[in-house]
């Protein structure tokens, strides 16, 4: 696969994590969809594994959001401007320390939101559990499976040497 092939692959995953944060958009499903048209242009046994891997990472994050409690955005004042906070602090704290940055940068955009919403360190911290218990844990858990799917596909693209004639 050449490098704007790859790029849009890579644009369609973040487009993918992006789209965790934001009701009614597909994200893990456009992080799927962006794997497995890149493992059926490779056609090679990593890009194979990692899709049946991301399959099934996918489809136990989905049932794992079925079963923990149902989203209640409005009681507990969840705006945009959280989701953007929240995804930001996530995508920063997968960069710095990567896979298991993500849990604490989620929580910590969602804690920088409130503080500079509330003022308080106190409040902040009352409404980021608040936040947690109604959506954060769905949100989360979705959030860290496309963030590991999309880290897996950047390692196993930066690994697999390309093909000589191209």
């Amino acid at each position: 696969m050449d490098l704007p092939q790859l790029l849009l692959v890579g644009l369609v995953l973040l487009l993918g994590v992006l789209g965790v944060l934001v009701p009614g958009v597909p994200g893990t499903l456009l992080v799927w969809a962006g794997v497995l048209w890149w493992a059926m242009h490779e056609r090679t046994a990593p890009a194979w594994s990692l899709l049946v891997s991301a399959t099934a990472l996918l489809l136990v994050v989905q049932v794992v959001k079925w079963q923990l409690p149902p989203r209640r955005l409005r009681g507990v004042g969840v705006t945009r401007r959280m989701a953007v906070y929240a995804g930001t602090g996530a995508f920063l704290g997968f960069v710095l320390v990567p896979v298991l940055g993500a849990v604490p940068g989620f929580m910590g955009g969602i804690y920088l939101c409130e503080r500079r919403r509330l003022g308080t360190h106190g409040e902040a911290v009352t409404s980021l559990r608040a936040v947690m218990r109604a959506v954060g844990t769905s949100v989360l858990v979705e959030l860290f499976a496309c963030l590991l799917v999309t880290g897996a596909w950047l390692a196993v693209v930066a690994t697999t040497p390309s093909p000589a004639g191209t």
